[in-house]
């Protein structure tokens, strides 16, 4: 049984500029009510980012606390009440095999932005995320690799750009149709270039 069939009903992720004043908010939210921590550390550049989940009321309350505690050292934040399963559990690796006609990317300036986008691309296309990465080795960013038949990768580009882009954040997307078989096999091994086998 993988992550998936254990997706919570809601799903918070907020990212803050002060790592102390972010500790604050965090203690706050779990004080505020029943939820479990997911993740939980700092990060470059000097950033403190908790991702948490629960029932939707929980999270809820719990999100609306750190944002309250958190004040204006919040960066960005995600609310999801009825977060995807296979994007709950590619935010911990667990992705479908990198098979596909046409490869989408989106990077994204934060984590925040790089989850909603993913959950909104495979709510709304026929596309597949077959890498979600969150902040370490990006400086903060968030990128995710998708792949399906080109018009599907491109009605869900479309969908990321509408729903996940706004004030305070950056998203920039890409579509390489009819992918090239080696590079599908480096991406498939990982996007890590200290990862990447000789």
């Amino acid at each position: 049984m993988g992550r998936a069939d254990d997706a919570p009903e809601a799903l918070s992720l907020i990212e803050f500029d002060s790592i102390a004043l972010g500790t604050k908010a965090v203690d706050a939210l779990l004080k505020k009510a029943p939820v479990r921590m997911e993740r939980l550390g700092t990060l470059q550049p000097g950033k403190l980012a908790t991702l948490f989940s629960g029932d939707v009321a929980s999270v809820e309350a719990s999100h609306g606390e750190a944002l309250r505690v958190g004040g204006t050292a919040m960066i960005d934040e995600i609310l999801l009440p009825q977060v995807e399963p296979r994007i709950y559990a590619a935010i911990f690796g667990e992705v479908p095999v990198f098979d596909g006609d046409t490869l989408g990317m989106v990077e994204t300036s934060t984590m925040a932005a790089a989850v909603l986008a993913a959950d909104v691309m495979v709510k709304g296309a026929l596309v597949g995320v077959v890498s979600l990465r969150l902040g370490d080795e990006l400086g903060g960013k968030g990128l995710v690799h998708l792949v399906g038949e080109q018009h599907d990768v491109e009605a869900a580009l479309a969908l990321a750009e509408e729903r996940a882009s706004g004030v305070g954040r950056r998203l920039l997307t890409s579509i390489t149709p009819r992918l090239d078989d080696e590079l599908r096999g480096w991406l498939s091994r990982s996007t890590r270039f200290w990862e990447a086998p000789c």
